[in-house]
């Protein structure tokens, strides 16, 4: 088995949807996410409401960034970094596609997301998610984050995680 991670770099997206290879990660993101949430598989027209309803437009510059993993195959994850406050930041956006699941991608967006929020200033990373996004749920208590009160009044979120930055 070749160690595919070697070669895997993390880099800022230009500006959604201006970003070809961003926006076709993040609509990967969206199609699994919403599938899993409605038990079959999203259409296109389903993606795009969804990418409606809950828009990428803050994820850059000065309120958020959105970040890109590539590998020798082109691009194979996402990660966003959304500042609340000073102090906090918030990880939205966390996807590996599947062929490159298994590999350190999302622990390596984890700590890229982590970065980014320290960049911005933020002594803690937050993040919402779902009890049947169990692989996410699992790849951040790895990652250090401790389950939280709600923070926020996301509709579809019923877990809230909290990482102390140093």
């Amino acid at each position: 088995m070749t160690d595919t991670t070697a070669r895997l770099t993390i880099s800022t997206a230009s500006p959604l949807p201006d970003d070809p290879d961003g926006y076709r990660i993040l609509r990967a993101y969206m199609a699994e996410v919403a599938s899993r949430f409605w038990g079959s598989a999203a259409t296109s027209a389903e993606v795009d409401e969804v990418l409606l309803e809950d828009p990428s437009d803050d994820l850059v510059p000065p309120t958020g960034v959105f970040l890109l993993a590539r590998d020798a195959s082109g691009p194979v994850g996402c990660v966003a970094v959304r500042r609340l406050s000073d102090g906090d930041c918030e990880l939205k956006r966390m996807y590996v596609d599947p062929a490159a699941r298994g590999r350190g991608v999302g622990r390596e967006l984890v700590a890229a997301a982590e970065q980014a929020a320290r960049e911005f200033g933020a002594t803690t990373l937050k993040l919402d998610t779902r009890a049947d996004l169990v692989e996410a749920r699992t790849l951040y208590v790895s990652c250090g984050f401790v389950e939280i009160k709600a923070y926020n009044d996301a509709w579809y979120a019923d877990h809230w995680y909290a990482k102390r930055l140093r």
